[in-house]
């Protein structure tokens, strides 16, 4: 694979001050401020430039805020202003107007309002000039629009948008102090100079500096304010430097001042890791380097324009994010080398509405010349390619290009090979449309085996099907083309893999009842502990929705564990949809699904197979999937291939490790040569207290009475419920048994097998008799009756009332205790045992919350 990324557009280099070897110089140190302190470096440099954003000036109150976070010690301070929030638009839209000949007067009065109401504020005593000069340059900027109209020259009014950066300056000039505080107005327009070029706005480097030169001859030298975004071309006409604009000025005038740092003021930390709208985990990065900047600015990091960091990375200047709201914040140190970080990744971000077209040809393979001819191609159209990849095959090249350029590149491409496709030597042109573009971008990915590997398994568990990958030699930036509809998902899942931010997995509940309520408790509890623990910070897990048997309550943000339940009797909720609530929790912004199924409904069983081949992973406790029709659960294992995990642990044991145990037995290679023990806690009860002495009836009375039965206590001595665990186990071990192949003894007389709850009850001594002969007979060769599943080495299996020989472990368990015992070919003559409380919502509970961090592990979680 061979690839090729745009860079950002820097154009001409600023040409070197001084000498050759201070033009080289590494960057000068520049210590971060300590935490909780005004901006405070480690010495004051000679020149400190700042550049305030229009978010940070939006009104008086934010120019006196800024103007107070000048105080840095510095003995010369130049501070670059962008318009007050809002202007520039407003400036457009009414250049627009004036052209379209609409009535522009209102909008025109109400910016003249604002920025004299702010100058009043700023400057009550008109000491210092500003609605002076603001009125005058509103009135030329009247004059302008009204000639507009009538103007013959296209370009005429295209420099105007950039006014609202002179007017900004002199209201930062009066906020602070004006002249008489030792500031000094400079209009930019005075002394840069620009010129058009292919990759964006260059700079005359030699006559802009020949001309500040000039300017600050006539001026003091003392601290200055500039316009930030306007310029003067070659023939002395006003311009701008396109949108985002001050913020390269602000680099611009750090590099014609000789500044040893640049400050740039806006409204968030410094730069983060993801867009925090799409990834609200995303953390503020204290340390990049000008080359990691460069990558995340270029794929669409909103803090920087692409342009700002050449005149500051050629200076070696140091360049700080830092935010007016919360100046605390020591922000983001952009400079020569990062600090080193513990993820090779420092951030990622998304490039949006783009194409992939394809050139697919058998004959192109070993041809020279064949990505030229397509790129030529799409120059001489216009077309701008964001990424390129190649197979080593040379089959087929594709790029990825701005969606709105993609039909006229595949026409241009068509066009070129044309008489190649005639021979059939080029097969077709194709477009992919609705591609994004992921970038991870980190000076730490140079050198370090497997972080191709980390992204895209990050990538593959969120179930995102890559389209391209690009990789430069410089390693710093890995980028991959995927569909537009997984954007959001690929991001968070992605930065989740380096540890970015939490594995965030989307729940849905199925089943509030003593299980599911035990459950959110423990996530409640967990919840908070792993916001304690610093080892456990690696895990967000978010309940989504939750359902009973009739209802759902589908939440589009996370509901809180402890009082979840109610939710059902909540404003919202909505006749159960079993499709609807999985859909939601397969929410697109979030990477990871999982619904956890407590309801012990075959209904919702049924399901399992679409789910889990949505990519959604499953947990439960019921034994329908696990046990029920032989198809079905070859069909989940299907889905599981290429789709979401299914996890049952607590469907034999409760929260005991018996799947986990068998499991990891098979997978070290051992044999399985039987199953044999005790799958019930009520019956465990029932035969550890039975002596022969108390009727059996009576001591089913008193489980019922103690709650270790079910509401109809025939649902435990059935033996059904052992026997579909001794099923899940069977399958487990790889033997395809189903529930009517087993042996089931039920303790259920025949005749009381259909009759009434109620009649049940009356009747339960009919018990009695048969099991006191067995009792009786078991006692009389010195044996002891218990109820045991067992499956032995041939696949037979049973259930049902035993005599084990004495020194059986079914015979030393605790009152309720399950006991599974595991003979394999190497623990053939002293069987692994697995026991201890194998019933009850706490325990059950456990086990589902086990196996969902299982889960969050796999998916690269720390829990």
């Amino acid at each position: 694979m061979s690839s090729a990324q745009p860079q950002p557009a820097l154009d001409d280099q600023p040409e070197a001050a001084g000498s050759d070897a201070e033009a080289s110089k590494p960057a000068q140190a520049f210590s971060p401020p300590a935490q909780g302190s005004a901006y405070a470096p480690a010495r004051a440099p000679a020149r400190h430039a700042h550049k305030f954003g229009g978010s940070s000036l939006a009104d008086a109150g934010r120019y006196r805020t800024a103007a107070a976070l000048l105080d840095d010690g510095a003995p010369q301070r130049v501070v670059v202003v962008s318009a007050m929030q809002g202007i520039t638009d407003a400036l457009v839209a009414l250049v627009a107007s004036a052209r379209a000949g609409r009535d522009w007067a209102p909008a025109w009065s109400q910016l003249r309002q604002r920025h004299l109401d702010t100058a009043d504020a700023l400057d009550s005593q008109h000491q210092h000039g500003a609605k002076a000069a603001i009125e005058a340059e509103l009135e030329t900027l009247r004059a302008a629009l009204e000639s507009l109209a009538h103007a013959a020259d296209p370009a005429h009014g295209e420099a105007l948008p950039g006014l609202g950066e002179v007017l900004s300056s002199h209201l930062m000039h009066a906020a602070l102090g004006g002249d008489a505080a030792g500031w000094t107005r400079l209009d930019a327009r005075e002394v840069l100079v620009v010129h058009p070029g292919e990759m964006g706005v260059g700079v005359d480097w030699a006559l802009s500096r020949a001309r500040l030169a000039d300017w600050r001859k006539q001026h003091a030298d003392g601290d200055i304010v500039v316009t930030g975004f306007v310029a003067r071309d070659g023939q002395g006409r006003d311009t701008t430097l396109g949108r985002n604009g001050s913020d390269y000025s602000a680099a611009i005038f750090a590099n014609l001042f000789d500044a040893d740092a640049l400050t740039i003021w806006t409204d968030v930390d410094g730069v983060l890791s993801a867009d925090p709208r799409l990834v609200p985990d995303a953390v503020c990065l204290p340390t990049m380097s000008y080359a990691e900047a460069c990558e995340l600015a270029y794929f669409g990091a909103k803090v920087l324009h692409p342009q700002t960091l050449a005149p500051v990375q050629q200076r070696g200047i140091p360049l700080r994010i830092r935010n007016t709201r919360n100046p605390q914040a020591p922000g983001t140190l952009i400079s020569l080398v990062s600090e080193p970080d513990a993820a090779p990744v420092k951030g990622l971000s998304l490039v949006h509405d783009l194409a992939v077209l394809e050139l697919i040809g058998n004959g192109m393979v070993g041809v020279p010349g064949t990505a030229e001819r397509l790129f030529g191609a799409l120059r001489s159209a216009g077309v701008s390619v964001t990424m390129i990849s190649q197979g080593s095959s040379e089959h087929s090249i594709c790029c990825v290009v701005r969606a709105d350029q993609a039909a006229r590149g595949r026409d241009a491409i068509v066009a070129a090979f044309a008489d190649a496709m005639a021979d059939g030597q080029a097969q077709e042109v194709t477009v992919t449309p609705d591609i994004c573009v992921l970038a991870a971008v980190g000076d730490g990915m140079v050198g370090t085996p497997g972080v191709a590997a980390q992204l895209f398994d990050g990538l593959a568990k969120a179930r995102i099907n890559l389209r391209a990958i690009a990789q430069g030699a410089g390693e710093r930036n890995i980028s991959v083309a995927i569909a537009a509809r997984d954007a959001t998902r690929a991001l968070r899942a992605a930065h989740s893999a380096f540890w970015l931010s939490p594995h965030c997995l989307s729940i849905g509940l199925i089943g509030p009842g003593k299980v599911g309520r035990a459950l959110l408790a423990q996530l409640h509890e967990a919840q908070s502990r792993f916001q304690r623990d610093s080892r456990h910070n690696k895990v967000d897990l978010r309940l989504r929705a939750i359902a009973d048997s009739r209802r759902m309550q589908l939440a589009p943000r996370a509901m809180a564990f402890d009082d979840a339940h109610e939710a059902l009797t909540a404003d919202g909720v909505e006749t159960l949809d079993l499709e609807r609530f999985a859909a939601h929790v397969r929410a697109e912004h979030i990477p990871h699904a999982l619904i956890v199924d407590c309801s012990g409904s075959d209904a919702v069983a049924a399901f399992y197979p679409q789910w889990i081949a949505a990519g959604i992973h499953i947990v439960t406790p019921s034994k329908h999937a696990g046990s029920g029709p032989l198809a079905r659960y070859e069909a989940i294992r299907e889905a599981e291939r290429s789709g979401g995990q299914f996890r049952y642990e607590a469907t034999v044991g409760a929260g005991l490790p018996v799947i986990q145990t068998l499991r990891s037995l098979l997978d070290t290679g051992d044999e399985l040569t039987e199953v044999e023990g005790i799958l019930s806690g009520t019956l465990a009860w029932l035969f550890n207290r039975y002596d022969g002495q108390t009727a059996f009836s009576e001591l089913v009375r008193e489980a019922h009475a103690l709650g270790y039965t079910e509401p109809d206590p025939r649902d435990d001595l059935s033996g059904t419920d052992v026997a579909r665990k001794l099923v899940i186990l069977a399958r487990e071990a790889g033997r395809a048994l189903s529930l009517d192949q087993i042996e089931v003894e039920s303790l259920v007389p025949e005749a009381l097998r259909s009759v009434s709850k109620e009649e049940f009850f009356e009747r339960l001594h009919e018990l009695d008799a048969p099991l006191q002969q067995r009792f009786d007979a078991a006692r009389a060769a010195g044996l002891s009756l218990r109820y045991l599943a067992r499956l032995d080495r041939e696949g037979r299996a049973s259930v049902g009332v035993v005599s084990p020989p004495p020194g059986h472990a079914a015979l030393h368990g605790a009152l309720t205790d399950n006991l599974i015992q595991f003979r394999t070919r190497r623990y053939a003559d002293n069987p692994l045992v697995v026991q201890g409380p194998g019933a009850g919502p706490d325990v059950t509970a456990a086990g589902v919350f086990g196996d969902l961090l299982t889960i969050a592990q796999t998916l690269g979680a720390r829990a």
